[in-house]
């Protein structure tokens, strides 16, 4: 069985709805996660962790919009608006990273007027750990270098946006 991510809500290679847009940076939109759902994670899959990161940002590094992990292995999707940074909808023990905004939870697509259309890479990784060692307040690289050394598999959805 294959390891795949879908979502009611993104169509892979298609263009992001306004609801998961960013609503700031002039983006104007509601800034709430998809919905997400996955199935056939590896054998030994202890969590899993899920990004969101835009490789055609015009940073040098691109933007990471989404980080969460210590998912349990248990878990086999996540609810629209999972994404708030309280937390409230997560699996109890999950947590999400800092994201190139500045803090933890989703950042929707927010790419600047003009620039072209631009990816929304989800990634969920399937982790051989049951929890990162990752301090509070960690960076998106912090917790990827972390995902790096744990991972024994991955799935993806990409989507679309342009402004």
């Amino acid at each position: 069985m294959a390891f795949v991510l879908t979502s009611p809500d993104v169509a892979e290679q298609q263009m992001l709805a306004r609801t998961f847009v960013h609503s700031a940076m002039g983006a104007g939109g509601e800034n709430l996660s998809p919905a997400l759902s996955w199935s056939g994670a590896p054998e030994g899959t202890r969590s899993f962790a899920l990004t969101m990161y835009d490789p055609d940002a015009p940073t040098g590094s691109g933007w990471w919009h989404w980080v969460v992990y210590d998912l349990p292995a248990s878990c086999t999707g996540l609810p629209r608006g999972a994404g708030a940074a309280d937390g409230k909808l997560l699996p109890a023990g999950a947590r999400q990273g800092n994201t190139d905004f500045g803090s933890p939870g989703y950042g929707g697509a927010a790419p600047p007027p003009g620039h072209g259309p631009h990816r929304y890479i989800f990634t969920l990784h399937a982790l051989k750990v049951d929890r990162l060692d990752v301090p509070p307040g960690a960076t998106a690289a912090y917790v990827g270098f972390m995902i790096h050394f744990a991972k024994l598999g991955e799935a993806t959805l990409t989507a679309r946006y342009e402004r």
